[in-house]
């Protein structure tokens, strides 16, 4: 199974799970729900879809960094994920 890999339970760690929730989940589950978030806190740039603006919670997940684009944010959360 090609997939497999993408939906292995992956434990989250705190500053990631205060906007995705607990873990384990699979990655495909944290992106799906780091959107759920970005787009209930409408934190999607207006100008630029691409970037998302950073809150508090996502700011710790982000490295600090205010803005980050869709791809960056893929590696950015990829570093909370164990």
């Amino acid at each position: 199974m090609a997939n497999s890999a993408f939906m292995k339970p992956l434990k989250v760690d705190e500053d990631l799970a205060a906007v995705v929730g607990k873990g384990p989940m699979p990655r495909t589950q944290v992106v799906k729900k780091l959107w759920v978030y970005i787009k209930k806190n409408g934190l999607q740039d207006k100008k630029n879809r691409r970037n998302i603006n950073a809150d508090a919670n996502l700011k710790k997940v982000f490295g600090g960094k205010a803005t980050v684009s869709m791809f960056e944010m893929t590696k950015l959360v990829s570093k909370h994920l164990s």
